[in-house]
């Protein structure tokens, strides 16, 4: 076979690159953009980005790459950004600039350890994107990171700062790669490349397979010497556009017989270099996709003389690149995987072993003791792998990276059996049962609150009778408090009532403190709000006696909520101010976002929507600052958040909001499902459906619930909203039989469903028994309503004024009080009940009154885009007033449409008349049946002629 160099050409790329050069020429121009690439494994994603870097570096930009590496389940923090920071501070030219941003020491592991405070993540965040725009400000920046499908979670939040922030820099680009391929359904990278695409600057470019056409001229681009069109077909057939294919059935094309597979075809690569050569690719291929110089000469046990022989030759056949920084890489991920899964098991375990003690004997920081974790765990060194893998989640915690701190955790915990007794680490801290709450704790912060729970009951069951009491009193107050977040009450009261029991409140601990702080939230989550209040009254005075400033904030918390008017209140506001300025200075941002979120619920509750706002925005920014955005209340506070904007009527922003952020089933869904279903969008109900899945999840319950009863009510369907409105506020029902705030607003809206119902069959003598439901309604909504604050007496009103409507007909009175209780603030509820107050009002006989009303909702449903809401304020708009006097809810050209609809007229029809095509005719006709709520052609004529849009002509035409 004659020697090639595979220069890999790039053919077929020109729209990729036209793409790409006009990112690069915007940026370039000042304006900062970024471009998500993605195609399935070895398609070409690299050779694209390969050519667009060369080409922005001759044009005299700085181009820097940054690589993501697969070590299972082994997480290296930032490692990307890293490896690019590594890289700039190899350049002089950017002494300077990386010596004024501390960011860079810290993430190369020449500085300290970061502090374990909240604002030393964004400090981190902010550097990196603070040094990334000083350096663009200087020349022009060109950022690739590839194969982000192995990203970290640290890289990828850090990823998500960097683009997220509104505007990019100016003049960086950012291009980042990903197979497609590899992310199954729960792939963590999932979520963040939808949020990403949302944001502006950002685009999404997608590497498709070559077409036939362009896959046969790469083959005979690739081979020098003809090759037979039979074999030039075969190789397109079995390549299906994938260029990497491509080249591997090129190159192995002399070999005796086409391979069947592509390890096989690699391998044959492989197998064609001198033994030496194969030896390091051997060794390299331990190491992961990319190995530096100095590691893989220790590693292979090669004079350097020999080592770069066999470089040299793996470098010429293209299974190896040359790197920045003295590094080699494999050419492709799937060549170092082949050549991986081709070693034996012995030598797998030897050179993993050797990785790890010359990564030992070289010290470092994360990303070291992650790697360190991995090799020892793969040579089968156990108690190795266990040390590591505890440095490495004690790194990894200091970096806010709690994600990684539990997978680290997770894997010492598997190791500890494994390991004898004097061969396992030692220290405070470091057993089974301590380890398993730190990952019960990592868990927590990283928002998997299952597993955080079923963390804590591996603890308890470890813990055994002997234990100490302390230990086994703080096991059961973690396990209290980790069973509150996942609503299972009476349980969470069992396990902290245990904890108080163990320990003597005399003499004061902590532990003592932090035990009945927690039991203090049990019972006040089961009603025994006595209890909860003598305890904590107890515990505080102990607590401030011993300094606990953390648990006494906690306590504060709770007691602003038990004393007094609650902490809606002035005074239980200014216990939770001190609160939250309390825990900041102790360092505990957990208690200080408890703090930050029940001053915004506060001034929610109170029917202060606006007040809550800032107070949302510091504790999000607390959560993000330290890691903790999926952590419980950054969960509660991002949903309230997203409520408060949608209730205010500021939708299009809720829906941006959300769609900018990492989605959280029920928390993030919620409001925006809120929303598509006001505005008549399609697939309301699936997604709604999908919120009420296992594990059981309270809030998604309480979402799903609220749409699919509000759903089937608008629909006129008031047996489906009474069943959704019943099974929610069944599965929200605490273990002691109170059921939830909600409940009043569930059965109002079933209500709505039950009196239409009784209103059109009054006239038939068929309301009798949705009358009985109505009643059953009514009184739910009056035992959830007590103690309840604007809002629900606000939804009160409105079931009030639903049952009179069931029972008796429309009461004016009782819908004018409930017009006057949603002026707190829900635009859209607002206007719900002023149509039904106008409805009220014309079946009164005042039609005038009835017309101001109507208008009123109709202006409000324009602004809102509540498709629905404005069809129904038009068509009682229809039968309040005279029809000259009304404005039509539809367009001209509808009103055309419509017309011809009366007279019978097809789609194509009505195009041939109006000179138009019959697929616009078809969307003007889906329109029509849209703004007035009809489900048929025939129906929407019925509505048109009763609401006088159109009036019947004397003579059929045609």
């Amino acid at each position: 076979m004659s020697q090639r160099s595979f220069g890999s050409p790039l053919i077929g790329r020109d729209d990729e690159l036209g793409r790409l050069a006009s990112v690069l020429e915007r940026a370039r121009n000042g304006s900062g953009q970024a471009v998500l690439v993605a195609g399935d494994a070895g398609v070409g994603k690299t050779r694209l980005l390969d050519e667009v870097a060369a080409r922005a570096a001759g044009a005299g930009a700085t181009v820097v790459t940054g690589h993501c590496v697969d070590l299972g389940d082994v997480g290296l923090p930032y490692l990307p950004f890293t490896e690019i920071l590594g890289v700039l501070a190899a350049d002089t030219r950017f002494g300077e600039v990386l010596a004024a941003h501390p960011v860079v020491e810290r993430l190369l592991g020449a500085g300290p350890d970061s502090p374990r405070d909240g604002d030393a993540r964004l400090r981190l965040l902010e550097g990196v994107a603070g040094l990334f725009g000083q350096l663009a400000a200087a020349t022009p920046l060109l950022l690739v990171l590839e194969d982000l499908h192995w990203a970290d979670q640290s890289s990828r939040d850090l990823l998500r700062f960097l683009l997220g922030r509104g505007v990019l820099p100016r003049r960086l680009a950012v291009l980042a790669s990903y197979r497609a391929d590899d992310l199954h359904r729960r792939h963590p990278l999932r979520p963040l490349l939808a949020e990403l695409v949302r944001l502006p600057g950002v685009e999404r470019l997608e590497v498709r397979p070559l077409p036939d056409g362009e896959t046969a001229r790469l083959v005979r681009a690739l081979e020098a010497r003809p090759l037979p069109e039979a074999t030039v077909r075969d190789i397109v057939e079995r390549a299906e556009g994938n260029a990497f294919y491509t080249e591997e059935l090129v190159a192995a094309a002399d070999a005796d017989g086409m391979p069947t597979g592509l390890a096989d075809l690699l391998l044959i690569r492989v197998e064609q270099l001198p033994e030496t050569a194969q030896q390091v690719l051997r060794t390299a291929a331990v190491a992961g996709r990319r190995v530096g110089h100095d590691l893989l000469r220790d590693a292979a046990g090669l004079p350097e003389e020999e080592l770069e022989t066999a470089l040299r030759e793996a470098v010429g056949r293209q299974l190896l690149v040359a790197g920045d920084g003295d590094t080699y890489a494999f050419r492709h991920a799937l060549a170092r995987e082949a050549v991986y899964g081709d070693l034996l098991p012995g030598q797998r375990a030897r050179l993993h072993g050797t990785y790890a003690r010359l990564l030992a004997a070289r010290g470092g920081g994360a990303a070291t003791a992650a790697e360190r974790a991995h090799h020892y765990r793969e040579s089968h060194d156990l108690p190795e792998a266990l040390a590591a893998s505890v440095e490495a989640a004690g790194h990894a915690r200091r970096m806010g990276a709690p994600a990684e701190e539990l997978r680290h955790l997770e894997a010492a915990l598997d190791l500890w059996p494994a390991v004898p007794c004097e061969a396992r680490p030692a220290g405070e801290g470091l057993d089974p049962v301590s380890l398993t709450l730190r990952a019960s704790a990592a868990a927590a912060h990283s928002g998997d609150a299952h597993r955080a729970v079923s963390l804590t009951r591996a603890a308890l069951a470890g813990a055994g009778q002997d234990a100490d009491p302390e230990l086994a009193a703080r096991v059961r107050y973690t396990l209290a408090g980790n069973l509150i977040t996942v609503d299972n009450l009476a349980a969470a009261f069992a396990y902290s009532s245990e904890a108080l029991a163990m320990i003597p409140a005399e003499p004061p601990s902590r532990t003592w403190v932090w035990a009945a702080a927690t039991h203090v939230l049990a019972a006040r989550q089961v009603g025994d709000d006595a209890t909860a209040l003598r305890v904590a009254r107890q515990a505080l005075e102990v607590a401030e006696r011993i300094g606990a400033t953390a648990a006494r904030a906690d306590l504060l918390i709770s007691l602003a909520r038990l004393e007094g008017g609650g902490r809606s209140a002035p005074e239980g506001r200014e216990r939770l101010r001190k609160a939250r300025e309390l825990a900041r200075s102790a360092g505990d941002t957990p208690v200080e976002m408890r703090a930050l979120f029940s001053l915004a619920i506060g001034c929610y509750e109170s029917g202060e929507l606006p007040e809550s706002l800032p107070w949302l925005a510091e504790g999000l920014d607390r959560a993000r600052r330290s890691g903790l955005l999926s952590s419980p209340y950054a969960l509660e506070m991002r949903y309230l958040r997203l409520l408060v904007l949608c209730t205010l009527g500021r939708w299009d922003e809720c829906v941006r909001v959300a769609g900018a952020e990492e989605p959280a089933p029920g928390f993030t869904t919620g409001p925006v499902l809120y929303v598509a279903l006001a505005r008549g969008e399609p697939d309301v109900v699936a997604r709604a459906r999908a919120l009420l899945g296992e594990p059981f999840d309270w809030m998604g319950r309480l979402v799903g619930g609220i749409v699919l009863t509000d759903e089937a009510a608008l629909r006129g369907d008031p047996q489906e909203a009474v069943a959704r409105a019943r099974e929610a506020v069944a599965a929200l029902t605490d273990e002691s039989g109170r059921a939830p705030d909600v409940t009043v607003r569930l059965a109002a809206l079933a209500l709505a469903a039950v009196a239409d119902r009784t209103v059109s069959a009054r006239g038939d003598g068929g309301a009798d028994g949705w009358t009985g439901v109505a009643g059953e309604l009514v009184e739910l909504a009056r035992a959830a309503a007590v103690r309840q604050g604007p809002e629900g007496q606000a939804w009160l009103a409105r079931a009030e004024a639903e049952w009179a409507r069931a029972v008796s007909g429309p009461e004016v009175a009782a819908w004018e009080r409930a017009v006057a209780a949603f002026g707190y603030g829900d635009v859209y509820e607002a206007a719900r009940v002023r149509l039904r107050y106008a409805e009220a009002l014309a079946a009164d006989g005042r039609r005038a009154q009835a017309a101001e009303q109507a208008r009123a909702a109709r202006e409000t449903a324009v602004a809102l885009g509540a498709g629905p809401l404005l069809a129904r304020s038009d068509a009682l708009l229809g039968r309040s007033a005279p029809a000259d006097t009304l404005p039509s809810p539809l367009t001209a050209r509808e009103q055309d449409v419509l017309r011809l609809l009366a007279l019978g007229r097809s789609n194509r029809q009505i195009g041939e008349e109006l000179f138009i095509t019959g697929k616009t005719a078809s969307v003007h006709v889906s329109n029509i049946l849209a703004k007035l709520g009809a489900a048929s052609r025939t129906e929407a004529v019925a509505i048109a002629y009763r609401e006088h849009l159109i009036t019947p002509e004397p003579t059929a035409r045609g």
